[in-house]
């Protein structure tokens, strides 16, 4: 009554996020029941495993800031928000999401399946969840239930820390926001003609010296060995495995530069700080260059608890292809003796592979035919694919010709375009097999610091997520655009910067 007397609208009541409203897309959502509510009473039950108790901990640190509760952390009693490993159809990154008035449950049969699930768990709760400081609520989740897996093992994100160097905290933020979207690979270049970032004990000036600069003459910087080792962790405890590259035998000039041994004639080059490629080569006849990348290999698989390493292979314009052919029959054995995977650039593919080798396509969709034969003719024999088409994926490319940052040798690459395509069709006469997933590279030569980053990465990052993890028959523009819409806020409240793309219809969130 005291509405009508007033002449003042009742407040709306609050309604969830729908449970498909998230991304990447969920396998399946089916709504139904009532909402589970957050409350000051509200417990976080994990089973005994040690693993289960730390995506406990990760989710109450994310979420007491912003309601303001205690939300501890127990294996006792039942209801609230239960985080639980059983065997399932889950795979090794799936889980299963029910929600009703008496609880949130998320399982999966291994923990990296519990922390997908959690950020799904983060997407339905309102994005003010994110933020530092207590916010009014309330926290509703929609009830029903969510069967998610992944539809490629290998979602990746890589960032370049060679044109421009950026600090371990830096990584570690880029690190969290990919989580957000369940990427499960941080593909770090170490190294390039600009910069060598990582510290190998037995070539010491490739950090110090080779290190010291970037693109236009700036300070550069480097990985001490814990550093490395501390990225390491921070991305295994948001699941995500360091693939590290080292880009051989071109992109080189730090190297060459550092050692006048591993030139041919003897003679080491000025430091570079601009942007051109193809012009370096490590010297394919001199055996000291095998003892260089071996050295280089044994320290850093050390240091890697990951499958793979990445040794480049592209753009090697100054190598003849007879001695890069070479280079890669001696180097990919030794990538195997320590222990790790070899991951080239599609370049390997002109080269044999090593059994096991993933390529990674960064080709154009008019690249030749002749080279996509090439790349597909590889597939048919076992090599898989990883698929990074430059323009589609690329996150350095400018969005359009107005955008401030970025480079677009391979074009423009506007949201829609970053989204709008199969991984699973892209290449002809690739069996469907062979492709392990997607990634979305990162090149620095433009960006200096963490914002730069994220206003190319997002709105596109998390498309390119949803293609790496969501079914093809949920592809879906006109859908997309809209759940994409709705991440404005949530970046707001992260504090993230964000192209304003015209594609999407933004709303209130995107002021």
């Amino acid at each position: 009554m005291a509405a009508s007397v007033t002449g003042a609208a009742p407040a709306p009541a609050a309604s969830p996020t729908p449970l498909d409203r998230v991304i990447p897309a969920p396998a399946s959502a089916d709504p139904g029941g009532s909402p589970y509510r957050i409350t000051r009473g509200t417990h976080i039950r994990v089973d005994g495993s040690r693993e289960a108790r730390g995506v406990g901990e990760y989710l109450a640190r994310i979420l007491r800031p912003s309601t303001g509760y205690r939300l501890p952390v127990t294996a006792q009693g039942a209801g609230g928000i239960r985080l639980r490993l059983a065997e399932g159809p889950f795979g090794a990154e799936g889980y299963r999401l029910d929600s009703g008035r008496h609880g949130v449950t998320i399982t999966a049969a291994r923990p990296a399946g519990l922390f997908h699930g959690v950020q799904t768990l983060r997407q339905l709760l309102p994005a003010a969840v994110e933020k530092e400081s207590v916010q009014p609520g309330p926290w509703l989740v929609a009830g029903g239930t969510i069967k998610d897996t992944p539809r490629y093992g290998w979602r990746g994100a890589m960032l370049d820390v060679s044109r421009h160097f950026f600090t371990v905290d830096q990584v570690k933020r880029y690190i969290d926001q990919l989580a957000l979207y369940k990427i499960n690979k941080l593909h770090l270049h170490l190294s390039d003609d600009q910069g060598w970032r990582i510290a190998v004990d037995s070539w010491p000036r490739l950090a110090t010296y080779g290190g010291s600069t970037e693109v236009g003459g700036g300070p550069g910087g480097y990985y001490t060995k814990a550093d490395y080792k501390e990225i390491v962790r921070y991305a295994a405890s948001r699941y995500l495995e360091v693939v590290p590259e080292i880009d051989m035998p071109g992109h080189t000039n730090a190297a060459l530069a550092s050692y006048a041994d591993l030139n041919c004639d003897g003679v080491a080059p000025p430091l570079y700080t601009g942007t051109e490629v193809g012009f370096s080569s490590l010297c394919v006849g001199k055996e000291i260059t095998y003892d260089f990348v071996d050295d280089v290999i044994r320290e850093l698989a050390a240091l890697t608890p990951g499958r793979y390493l990445h040794i480049g292979g592209d753009e090697a314009h100054s190598t003849s292809h007879e001695d890069y052919v070479a280079f890669m029959d001696r180097v990919q054995p030794i990538v195997a003796k320590y222990g790790k995977t070899v991951v080239g650039w599609h370049q390997l593919t002109g080269a044999t592979p090593a059994p096991g080798a993933l390529a990674q396509y960064w080709g154009l969709d008019g690249t030749s035919a002749e080279e996509k034969a090439q790349v597909a003719k590889a597939a048919r024999n076992g090599t898989g694919l990883i698929l990074s088409p430059a323009d589609r994926v690329y996150l350095d490319m400018k969005y359009t010709k107005e955008t401030p940052l970025g480079l677009s040798w391979a074009g423009y690459v506007e949201v829609r375009r970053s989204y709008d395509w199969d991984p699973g069709a892209y290449l002809p006469d690739v069996p469907g097999g062979a492709v392990r997933g997607v990634e979305a590279p990162m090149w620095s030569e433009t960006l200096e610091n963490s914002g730069h980053i994220e206003v190319m990465a997002f709105p596109r990052l998390p498309g390119v997520a949803e293609l790496g993890w969501s079914p093809a028959a949920s592809h879906d523009w006109e859908r997309y655009k809209g759940r994409l819409a709705a991440q404005a806020e949530r970046w707001n409240a992260l504090g993230i910067e964000w192209y304003r793309s015209p594609q999407v219809p933004w709303g209130a969130g995107g002021r």
